[in-house]
C-alpha cells in the first residue's frame, strides 16, 4: 500500500515536537488531540510552511530529507485554514479562478466539477462579504481543490463555524474523497467530526504521536480513552444490499449479516459507514424471538473491561473482522456469565448512517 510518511523533530519557542508516522494515501487521515498538542505544527511542516528537521514523502515523492527541502509553493499541497482567507476584492468566481490559475501541470479537477461538488453555482458572482461562514469555507475549499493538489490539508476548517453552519458544510467535506479520490489530512479536536469524516486516526499528545491506526481500531481500543466516555461508539463499514420502500428501511450487509437503517442507504454494492453507540447495544445469550429491536447480530466477545468508579463495563465484540462495543452493567456480566470467547447476540437499538468513505 502506498503511504504518506513523515517524521519531524524540533523546538518552536518552548514547544518541543517529535513525531513519526505513516498513513495510507486513501481516505481521510485525522490528526486528533487537544489544543496545544502540536497538530497544526505538523500540518504546517507537511505543507513546507515550517522547516523542522526530518523527512516527508508522499509515496515515492520526497519533499524533505537530510539533503533537500522542497518549498511550500512547489509541493502541490492544498491548504484550508480555520478562517476562510478569501480575497475580499474578488468575487467567488474570481477567488476560484485564482486557485485554478495557480495550478501546475494537468488540470484533472475541473472548474465545473468543483462548483457542482460544493454547490457554488448560485454564489459565483457574490462578494466574500455577502457569504455566510459555511459558504466562505466552501469557497476556500473550492479554491484549494482547483489548485490541483496532490494532498489536501484541512486545519480545523469547521472550528470557527456555529453548529448550523457545521451541519451545512459537513456533507461537502464527506463528498470530497468519494468524488475526487484525493488524500486528505484533517486536523481536529472534535471526535464526532473525526468519526464522521476520517478513515485513519493519528492521536497526538504533547508533541508526540500517542497512537495510530484505522479509525475503528482506535475508537474501541482499550489502550485509548475513547471508549471510556458516555459517547463511546464504533464506526463500521458495511455494503448496501437493498431497500424496502414499504417500510422505508435500507439494508446493509455486515459480515454476512443484515443491518437495517432508516431510509435509502445508497446504491447496491456501495460501501458506507455506520456509527453504533456502545450504550445502544445490549447483549443476549439466546436469539430474541419477539422484540421491537430490528437489528440482532451474532457476535463473539473478545474483551471485557470494568469501568472505574461505576457499575458499568465495556464488552468488545467481533463481527467478522470488525469490532463493536457494548456498554452493559457488571451485574449483567455476572448473571449472563459473559466472558471472552462466548458467542452472544448483540441487539442494536440505534444506527447512524455516516455517508463518508468506508472505514
Amino acid at each position: 500500500m502506498t503511504t504518506f510518511a513523515a517524521s519531524f523533530a524540533g523546538t518552536l519557542g518552548s514547544f518541543a515536537l517529535n513525531v513519526s508516522f505513516e498513513a495510507p494515501l486513501t481516505g481521510v487521515t485525522a490528526l486528533f488531540g487537544p489544543s496545544g498538542s502540536g497538530k497544526t505544527t505538523v500540518l504546517r511542516a507537511i505543507a513546507g510552511l515550517e522547516h523542522l528537521k526530518g523527512r516527508c514523502a508522499l509515496g515515492k515523492l520526497v519533499w524533505q530529507d537530510a539533503l533537500h527541502f522542497v518549498p511550500a509553493h512547489r509541493r502541490g499541497v492544498g491548504y484550508v485554514f480555520q478562517e476562510a482567507s478569501l480575497f475580499p476584492h474578488l468575487s467567488v468566481r474570481g477567488n476560484l479562478e485564482y486557485g485554478f490559475r495557480r495550478a501546475r501541470g494537468q488540470k484533472a479537477i475541473g472548474f465545473d466539477t468543483v462548483v457542482e461538488l460544493l454547490g457554488l453555482w448560485k454564489l459565483l458572482e457574490r462578494a466574500p462579504e455577502r457569504l455566510s461562514g459555511g459558504e466562505r469555507q466552501r469557497v476556500s475549499l473550492g479554491r484549494a481543490l482547483l489548485s490541483q493538489p496532490r494532498l489536501l490539508l484541512l486545519d480545523e476548517p469547521m472550528s470557527a463555524l456555529d453548529r448550523n453552519a457545521r451541519e451545512e458544510i459537513l456533507p461537502y467535506f464527506e463528498a470530497l474523497h468519494k468524488a475526487l479520490s484525493l488524500p486528505i489530512v484533517l486536523v481536529s479536536h472534535d471526535i464526532a467530526e473525526v468519526e464522521r469524516l476520517a478513515s485513519y486516526l493519528l492521536v497526538m499528545n504533547a508533541g508526540h504521536i500517542a497512537a495510530a491506526g484505522p479509525l475503528n481500531d482506535m475508537l474501541v481500543s482499550g489502550k485509548l480513552p475513547f471508549r471510556q466516555g458516555r459517547d463511546a461508539a464504533a464506526v463500521l463499514a458495511a455494503t448496501v444490499s437493498g431497500y424496502d420502500a414499504e417500510d422505508g428501511l435500507g439494508a446493509l450487509d455486515l459480515a454476512g449479516q443484515t443491518l437495517l437503517v432508516a431510509g435509502k442507504a445508497g446504491e447496491i454494492g456501495e460501501t458506507v459507514r455506520v456509527r453504533i453507540a456502545a450504550r445502544d447495544v445490549s447483549l443476549a445469550v439466546e436469539r430474541p424471538s419477539q422484540t421491537t429491536i430490528l437489528n440482532v447480530l451474532r457476535a463473539t466477545i473478545t474483551d471485557i473491561e470494568l469501568l472505574a468508579g461505576g457499575a458499568d463495563a465495556n464488552v468488545s465484540l467481533a463481527i467478522g473482522s470488525q469490532a463493536l462495543l457494548a456498554r452493559v452493567t457488571r451485574r449483567s456480566l455476572r448473571l449472563l456469565d459473559l466472558a471472552p470467547g462466548r458467542e452472544v447476540y448483540a441487539q442494536v437499538k440505534g444506527v447512524s448512517l455516516l455517508t463518508g468513505p468506508g472505514a
